[in-house]
């Protein structure tokens, strides 16, 4: 088995068993992050959060994100891998030595892969944030993970959306977050990473097992994904704006089309304006527009959350990724890297 097959093989299975596991709680920071939080999950007569409503549904648009993230996870590693060697290479000198420190072509690696990855993975980020936010009915029968997984659900959502274009409404967001994100995040992971099998094998305690590399790459990963997550949550809070306005959103032009139209018919801009929502808004638009909400604090709501669920789920993820890689590697790889 090729290489490259088993970089796709790694990172698919990596992100098949980590959105299964952290999803719950990429659905109640999406719920937290969102501009109804107040009108819906928060009841203001206790001043408490309504824990009911919050925490119902938790798996809602799960389907769409398995299917998706698969294979944008195996583009993203594989292309980081590539992009990895490939700048390592063009950058070492005649004598071997890289002319170029190793953080910044991990970081211009990650950033190659993330501009891959998004672009598969938008339109599946954007049906499950808008399904995330569907009120369901309380179940009346039936189990929790029956009512958990409905498709209809993951379809309502869909149904939202009068056009494909819509769907991808959020790239630039979501590369926006996930460039500098991944770009602070991988840097930090492989120094982690090779900073503690230096220790280890210093001490004589290093074994190049499966579960060395497992525990390893987790301890890393999750260090460095938690204070990457911190940094990045504005952005983040962005993304999640716009893509929740997704369905609704119109370009200026449509905007003005539909106002003469009804203003042609009688029809009420209060209505219109109800029906088909606000029109498109740049990021830094839905910026001023958290600030002068909620302040600075608006643009970090979900932070903490989102650093406990992305040190979770990026040491799940890389410790799966690279313990998966060398297992399909074979033990020749194992034996290598132990030396």
């Amino acid at each position: 088995m090729s290489t490259h097959t088993n970089v796709l093989l790694a990172g698919g299975f990596a992100a098949f068993t980590v959105d299964l596991l952290v999803y719950p709680l990429d659905t109640l920071k999406t719920r937290f992050q969102s501009p109804d939080y107040k009108k819906i999950y928060f009841d203001a007569s206790k001043n408490a959060i309504n824990r009911k409503v919050l925490f119902r549904g938790l798996y809602q648009g799960v389907g769409s994100v398995i299917l998706i993230t698969i294979p944008s996870s195996g583009a993203f590693f594989t292309s980081y891998e590539a992009a990895k060697t490939g700048l390592s290479k063009v950058t070492n000198s005649s004598t071997g030595k890289s002319l170029i420190p190793q953080p910044i072509v991990h970081s211009a690696a990650s950033a190659i892969a993330e501009l891959v990855s998004c672009f598969i993975l938008t339109p599946a980020e954007v049906l499950k944030q808008n399904a995330q936010m569907i009120r369901r009915p309380v179940p009346v029968s039936g189990s929790a993970a029956k009512q958990a997984f409905q498709p209809s659900i993951t379809m309502q959502a869909l149904k939202q959306f009068n056009k494909p274009s819509q769907l991808f409404r959020g790239y630039t967001a979501l590369a926006a977050r996930n460039l500098p994100f991944t770009a602070m995040q991988f840097p930090m992971f492989e120094h982690l990473k090779e900073t503690i099998k230096a220790h280890r094998k210093e001490k004589g305690t290093f074994t190049g097992s499966l579960m060395e590399t497992a525990f390893t790459t987790a301890i890393s990963a999750g260090s460095a994904g938690s204070v990457a997550a911190v940094i990045t949550t504005p952005v983040d809070v962005v993304k999640t704006r716009i893509m929740l306005s997704a369905a609704g959103e119109t370009t200026e032009a449509e905007a003005k089309k539909g106002v003469e139209k009804a203003k042609k018919d009688g029809q009420s801009l209060e209505k219109l304006a109800k029906k088909k929502g606000g029109t498109r808004k740049s990021g830094f638009a839905v910026a001023k527009e958290i600030m002068g909400e909620s302040g600075v604090k608006g643009l970090f709501r979900g932070g903490l959350l989102r650093a406990a669920w992305t040190a979770l789920g990026s040491g799940l993820y890389l410790g799966v990724y690279e313990s998966g890689k060398d297992y399909l590697g074979g033990p020749d790889k194992r034996t290598e890297e132990s030396e």
